[in-house]
């Protein structure tokens, strides 16, 4: 039996400038596998257009609107209703969707950042804090103490760590990419809270290191910002290349923003894209982190400048290689959206059976 899905998201066409685009695209994939009718509203914005790399999916309807999304018919007919974060007038939105009756779930991509809003002005501009407690399930890019401050801080019936995971169909290990090979790269857009990390952990080796290549992928940095000059600058490279750029690194880099360390449990897309392509990872530190890799044998910390450039200094062919492959063996066994789609469904399923058994 075909079950329907509801998608309220910020972009699915587009993976430009967030890691929203790869995280649907890998879960509605997983979900369609498993017979779900998935319809995808998105705002259409000039920045995803002018970036649209996903135009027509084959495992979704997706149906992008201009101010206001016409989806009465759709909720009308859906087993389920999803609203993610970051998403245009997402207030609004859920204050009608409220009144429609359907089972309600909330995604939370930026945990981290909504709970700093949350606790500042009792809002952000795509949920208020007396919304939490109409979602079924809070679905949360974080567990650990994320997960108590939604319930017993924000009322939340239920909140669940839901985090990002990997499409193993798109990131594997492939050959050596020249236009990608250097000694680090680091994929991530630009973000002022997490830019002293940049500077600590990829600029100052690159700087200490003049004679060799240095990779950047990443939109919005500033114009005026001195990016050392061996450290080559792409402003966006397609998921397609990832694990190209990935396994042509010696080694890349995982950088989290502040308030996502604040709160720890909160790995980042790109962690799990690294990992399944077999990359030697160095990541910077946070609670949690040790609980989805192991340390030291599946991935590398780094806190200093001196921690990176010791990582790279010590990092043989053979040690790289080993830590990539056990790397990518976790992530297939655990973090792959076929694992993340088995739990959501799961969710969805105990609403249905509540409304089911309410109706009769």
């Amino acid at each position: 039996m075909t079950r329907s899905l509801v998608v309220f998201g910020l972009s699915l066409s587009s993976s430009w400038g967030s890691g929203h685009g790869a995280t649907y695209r890998g879960l509605l994939r997983a979900l369609a596998a498993r017979g779900w009718s998935v319809t995808f509203f998105e705002r259409d914005v000039e920045w995803y257009r002018s970036n649209r790399d996903l135009p027509n999916p084959d495992f979704c309807d997706l149906r992008l609107y201009d101010q206001r999304p016409d989806a009465d018919a759709a909720v009308r007919a859906a087993d389920v209703v999803l609203v993610g974060s970051f998403v245009h007038q997402g207030i609004e939105l859920i204050d009608w969707l409220r009144d429609q009756g359907r089972p309600l779930f909330f995604y939370d991509i930026d945990t981290p950042i909504t709970l700093v809003h949350l606790g500042r002005t009792g809002a952000t501009e795509y949920l208020r804090a007396d919304q939490v407690p109409l979602f079924e399930t809070y679905f949360s890019f974080a567990g650990g103490p994320a997960l108590t401050e939604l319930e017993e801080r924000w009322d939340s019936p239920h909140a669940e760590a839901l985090y990002c995971a990997v499409d193993t169909t798109v990131y594997r290990p492939v050959p050596v990419d020249t236009r990608f090979e250097c000694t680090l790269s680091y994929v991530g857009t630009y973000a002022s809270d997490r830019q002293p990390a940049v500077e600590d952990l990829f600029f100052a080796p690159a700087r200490a290191r003049p004679n060799e290549r240095f990779f950047l992928a990443g939109a919005q940095y500033p114009p005026e910002l001195e990016i050392p000059r061996n450290v080559v600058h792409e402003v966006h490279v397609y998921p397609r290349d990832h694990s190209a750029l990935y396994c042509s690194s010696r080694a890349t880099l995982n950088l989290t923003r502040q308030s996502m360390r604040q709160y720890g449990w909160s790995p980042s897309t790109r962690l799990f894209e690294a990992a399944a392509s077999g990359a030697c990872i160095i990541s910077d530190t946070w609670p949690g982190l040790d609980t989805l890799l192991s340390v030291n044998r599946e991935v590398l910390l780094g806190s200093s400048t001196q921690d990176v450039m010791r990582h790279l200094e010590a990092l043989s062919p053979v040690r790289r290689r080993e830590i990539g492959s056990a790397a990518r063996e976790r992530v297939l066994r655990e973090h792959t959206y076929e694992h993340r789609a088995i739990q959501v469904e799961a969710a969805f399923e105990r609403a249905m059976r509540v409304q089911w058994a309410s109706a009769s």
